[in-house]
């Protein structure tokens, strides 16, 4: 008995097209922060703090660290935002960074990304290239039954 009408090929194409999601938005993930790091401003931040979400329970990595970092605009406002994947050692409470960010909107574009901090920049690109080539091969394996 099929679950899906079509079977195989229609579990290839929409799996393949759910990967290729992530992997779209991986990839802008990416360009935002690459366009940050070329045309933001740059100012000296900190990590301001460190926090633990717990997941639940029935996850492989139940808590997660989440960094949140804070910097002043050169019009003296207070921002305070959260980046991804800072590093593989993480911050410390209080630690200097570098931040980019976009003096249109400081508070939703922002980044820690750069030396020292490559996280911001290496997921992304690993995401979008993995998830990318995975999504791709699938959509070929769909046009070969398909077809």
């Amino acid at each position: 008995m099929d679950v899906l009408p079509g079977g195989t090929a229609t579990f290839l194409l929409l799996f393949g097209l759910f990967l290729g999601a992530f992997a779209v938005r991986s990839g802008l993930r990416l360009v935002r922060v690459l366009r940050l790091l070329r045309h933001g401003e740059r100012v000296e931040g900190r990590c301001a703090d460190r926090r633990v979400a717990d997941r639940g329970s029935g996850t492989e990595n139940r808590y997660r660290t989440e960094y949140v970092f804070a910097f002043r605009t050169p019009d003296g406002r207070e921002v305070e935002f959260t980046d991804h994947a800072p590093g593989p050692f993480g911050f410390e409470v209080g630690a200097p960074v570098r931040v980019s960010f976009d003096p249109s909107a400081p508070d939703r574009r922002a980044t820690v990304a750069g030396p020292g901090a490559w996280g911001p920049v290496l997921m992304p690109a690993a995401f979008t290239v993995v998830l990318g080539l995975f999504s791709l091969g699938l959509l070929i394996a769909f046009a070969a039954t398909a077809g």
